[in-house]
């Protein structure tokens, strides 16, 4: 895997946690148990996992839209989609 493709994916998992904590900074504790959920913790972890919000177009919006109703389901219960 080139450097390149590794710097866009730890851009993509920090994007997508920043806008996590800033969008629901109220939340804070049940956005960082969802962060963990998604990427896993330790040894375990794995920030490709939130490559699932992208899509070719690599649209920022739409990946933010698409983590939003991810995580507001999550929130409500509906785990279906992860």
């Amino acid at each position: 895997m080139g450097i390149g493709t590794k710097n866009r994916q730890n851009q993509t998992a920090e994007l997508c946690r920043e806008h996590l904590r800033s969008s629901y900074a109220s939340q804070g504790t049940l956005v960082e148990d969802f962060i963990h959920e998604i990427e896993g913790s330790g040894k375990s972890q794995d920030i490709l996992a939130w490559g699932r919000f992208t899509n070719m177009d690599r649209n920022t919006a739409d990946m933010l839209g698409r983590l939003d109703e991810t995580f507001n389901k999550w929130l409500n219960g509906d785990v279906s989609g992860m």
